[in-house]
């Protein structure tokens, strides 16, 4: 079975580049700080967005303002960083495997 293709908008491209797919945790105001092209409103709905689906976790589901976001842990999802890490540079050419199947 092959895997769906990621598609990513640039909202949240930025907030996943911002948290970091190495899965070390990054607080909502140092996130705010790395996203100030996003207001506090439209950084909410995409976080929330990237949670839903499970790209992103946080340590507190409830957070509706930017007080709220400030004290709220974010990490990128480790099982989803390969496809993360794909998704933001599709045309980045990967070495291929060297595993190869027995006969």
């Amino acid at each position: 079975m092959g895997r769906k293709e990621l598609n990513l908008d640039g909202g949240e491209i930025a907030i996943i580049k911002a948290i970091g797919l190495s899965g070390s945790d990054i607080k909502g105001d140092d996130l705010m700080d790395r996203v100030r092209d996003l207001g506090a409103t439209e950084l909410i709905d995409t976080i929330k967005g990237l949670i839903s689906v499970g790209f992103v976790e946080a340590d507190k589901s409830n957070f509706y303002d930017e007080e709220d976001l400030k004290n709220v842990y974010f990490h990128v999802n480790s099982g989803y960083a390969k496809e993360l890490r794909d998704a933001m540079d599709p045309d980045k050419e990967r070495p291929k495997s060297r595993r190869m199947r027995r006969e």
